[in-house]
């Protein structure tokens, strides 16, 4: 019996022996607690709202696929809206707990969204490290309260088309360099010249809006805010000089009231050939690529006090509370590194918004794009001051847009109209406080 027992006993000390065995050797050949390989990644989707001005959208489609084929636990799904329904759509996510991974957004919801992005500063080393990749001009549009809420995409910049036909019949020849940029009353001289010799009907048109209106603002070295954002400053010396100059401009006949004063398209008054420049924004470049009936290019902008554009952009925003938040922000410094920056950028015909990726080989008008990017290097910092503020600018906007008209047409002077505004900004910054 005794023998029996003891044979029992020795039989299962051997099965347990040669299990802990086969266990051990199981994590040996696995690499478990070795450090010899990592442990499969979880599958994860991250939803990523876009909207599309041209097609961008189908070229992030392919910086996607390539991204999934390198990391494949993850899948980014692409949910297109109309930019006008973006935010609506955002909000709508976010107050149902279902937050998206990622969103392309335009500098007007960088603030709205502020408080539920991730900083990608922190997986970057740092604040600093992060943005110093980036334009300085860009900098305050997406570092709110010291957190890097997104990171740049491309960046649009206002500037100068010109009617090359008209300006070779007037015998002018544009600045060949930031060196030779024409001060206004050159410009202005230069523009009555093109209309006297080479035959336009206009010297200039200008884009119906603040945005673009802004850019004589700043040129004269004045601001809509000060710095600090706690006070109107549009109505000071520059800005009247300013708002001034614009309304000699189409007093001189070098402008068509048509177009501030009777909502007539810029666009198409240029297209026509007989307008010798057309102040719009550098995406006009792929919009005026099929123009053949005149020859036409980009010079550099006059200066007043200063040389300046206004800078812009869209952005990518990783959102807290997706469930994905490390995925987010890993494609994030993915599309924004040199090699991915400047492929979507270089394909889309849009600047960029890296330092160093100033001089891309665009398909067409790669000098001109880097005219573009000349402008954004000379911007007074005031411009994007200015414009991240979009708590308050959309506030007096439209009435900037109507007062500047009134201006043209002398219903107001420039002073009175720009102090009324002036009002309407510091109660925008006052009610903003509350």
């Amino acid at each position: 019996m005794m023998n029996k027992l003891m044979k029992t006993v020795s039989m299962s000390l051997v099965l347990v022996m040669l299990t802990l065995m086969s266990v051990a050797c199981a994590q040996k050949d696995s690499g478990a607690g070795t450090g010899a390989a990592e442990p499969a990644k979880k599958n994860v989707t991250l939803d990523f709202v876009w909207f599309s001005d041209g097609n961008e959208g189908e070229i992030m489609k392919g910086i996607i696929k390539d991204y999934e084929a390198k990391n494949t636990h993850v899948k980014i799904n692409m949910i297109d809206v109309a930019y006008k329904d973006l935010s609506t759509k955002l909000k709508t996510m976010i107050s149902g707990g279902q937050p998206p991974a990622l969103a392309r957004i335009s500098t007007t919801e960088l603030g709205a969204f502020s408080n539920q992005a991730i900083d990608l500063s922190e997986s970057n080393g740092g604040l600093e490290p992060f943005t110093s990749q980036f334009i300085d001009a860009l900098k305050p549009y997406y570092v709110i309260n010291n957190k890097a809420v997104a990171a740049p995409m491309d960046v649009t910049a206002n500037g100068l088309f010109y009617n090359k036909t008209l300006f070779d019949k007037a015998g002018i020849k544009v600045p060949a360099s930031p060196e030779e940029v024409w001060t206004w009353d050159e410009f202005s001289a230069a523009m009555k010249q093109v209309m006297e010799k080479g035959g336009a009907k206009y010297g200039l048109v200008w884009d119906y809006t603040p945005h673009r209106w802004s850019t004589l603002l700043y040129q004269f070295g004045g601001s809509m805010m000060s710095a600090d954002g706690t006070k109107a400053t549009i109505n000071n010396e520059a800005g009247v000089k300013a708002a001034e100059y614009f309304k000699k401009l189409h007093d001189d006949g070098l402008m068509p009231k048509s177009v501030w004063m009777g909502g007539e398209n810029p666009n198409n008054l240029f297209r026509t050939g007989t307008v010798g420049a057309h102040w719009a924004g550098n995406w006009m470049i792929g919009n005026y690529k099929d123009v053949t009936n005149f020859e036409w290019g980009v010079t550099y902008m006059p200066k007043g006090t200063q040389r300046s554009s206004v800078p812009g952009g869209k952005f990518a925003m990783a959102f807290q509370k997706s469930g994905v938040e490390k995925e987010a922000v890993d494609f994030i410094n993915y599309i924004s590194t040199k090699e991915i920056n400047s492929k979507f950028n270089q394909e889309a015909l849009f600047l960029s918004p890296r330092k160093d990726s100033a001089k891309l080989d665009y398909a067409f008008g790669k000098e001109m794009m880097e005219l573009f990017s000349n402008e954004l290097n000379n911007t007074a910092p005031a411009a994007a001051e200015d414009w991240s503020k979009q708590t308050i600018v959309p506030k007096f906007s439209n009435d900037l847009k109507t007062t500047l008209t009134e201006i043209i047409a002398g219903k107001t002077s420039a002073k009175d109209g720009l102090d009324k505004i002036a009002t309407l900004i510091d109660k925008a910054i006052g009610d903003a406080k509350k």
